[in-house]
């Protein structure tokens, strides 16, 4: 039986990587996950320099799912290649390192940072919001979409996904951007605006006011997404949004998503990536598939 992938020329053992941002840059999850088990790792967002992230409280829990308005907090790249990039070399799995910035230029300083480091790949959020721009994310916009792609492009050395946001009216036009700027991959989705009141409090249960769904609850939205692009554009998917079983990764596999990342079901199971893993592997055995890539796209 075959679980392995080619995704955008990178070989990955099974289709299966973290969601980032829910995984952290896997050292506080090793104990309880086996990470030479896992396709890849994909690293929480890093920024040019640290970012101290939004005021708290920025996590609540939903219907089917959670709100966060973390800010994308992060160490900054040069604690990033001097502390978690050797703790992840430690093991055999694909690092695919996600990068967030406000302006093209903190964009390509990571990119140029990271062009000499092992690493196997670069996933850039265009979900941030670019403040050359007024403030509206990089993905919200195609003609931005193809530029920061283009720019990245231009100085990036590992294959580029581009991480595309369904906060917008139609996300094939964003996808295709993307392709059209040169992406090599693309992954959705990142995770839809919501808020939510503390009627006690009389108040927003996040300070930011707003935040990110994610969870069980965006499912049927991201499979649908994924599928819209996955015919629509040439280029692989790498598909998430409310994943915790196999029978939801399998979902996004069938409706074109070459690879499968799992986020928000980390937080309640650590151990949600390998459950994946073992049960795509129970259902092709199941089933009789002998290579998982038969099974990709075949829902037309």
């Amino acid at each position: 039986m075959n679980l392995s992938v080619d995704f955008a020329g990178v070989k990955m053992k099974n289709p299966v990587t973290t969601a980032s941002g829910t995984f952290g840059s896997g050292e506080e999850f090793s104990e309880y996950v086996d990470l030479n088990r896992l396709g890849a790792v994909t690293t929480k967002g890093v920024a040019n320099v640290p970012w101290p992230g939004n005021d708290t409280p920025r996590v609540c829990e939903t219907y089917g799912g959670m709100l966060n308005a973390i800010g994308l907090q992060n160490p900054g790249i040069d604690t990033f290649v001097s502390r978690d990039i050797p703790f992840l070399k430690k093991y055999d799995t694909n690092i695919i390192v996600n990068v967030c910035g406000k302006t093209p230029e903190e964009y390509i300083e990571v990119v140029d940072r990271l062009a000499n480091e092992d690493v196997s790949m670069l996933e850039i959020n265009i979900s941030c919001p670019n403040v050359k721009a007024g403030g509206i994310a990089f993905g919200q916009d195609p003609k931005l979409v193809e530029q920061i792609t283009s720019k990245i492009k231009d100085h990036a050395k590992q294959p580029v996904i581009m991480k595309l946001s369904p906060n917008v009216t139609d996300i094939t036009e964003m996808a295709k951007a993307a392709e059209a700027g040169g992406a090599d991959a693309v992954s959705l989705i990142n995770t839809l605006t919501g808020m939510k009141i503390d009627i006690n409090r009389r108040t927003f249960a996040l300070a930011n006011k707003t935040g990110g769904m994610s969870g069980p609850a965006v499912k049927p939205v991201a499979v649908r997404m994924v599928y819209q692009v996955a015919n629509a554009v040439n280029i692989p998917i790498l598909g998430m949004g409310g994943i915790r079983t196999a029978e939801d990764a399998l979902e996004f596999i069938m409706a074109g998503a070459a690879m499968v990342a799992v986020g928000t079901a980390n937080f309640n199971n650590p151990a949600a990536t390998t459950d994946v893993i073992d049960g795509i592997a129970e259902f092709m055995d199941k089933n009789g598939v002998k290579d998982i890539n038969e099974l990709i796209g075949c829902v037309k």
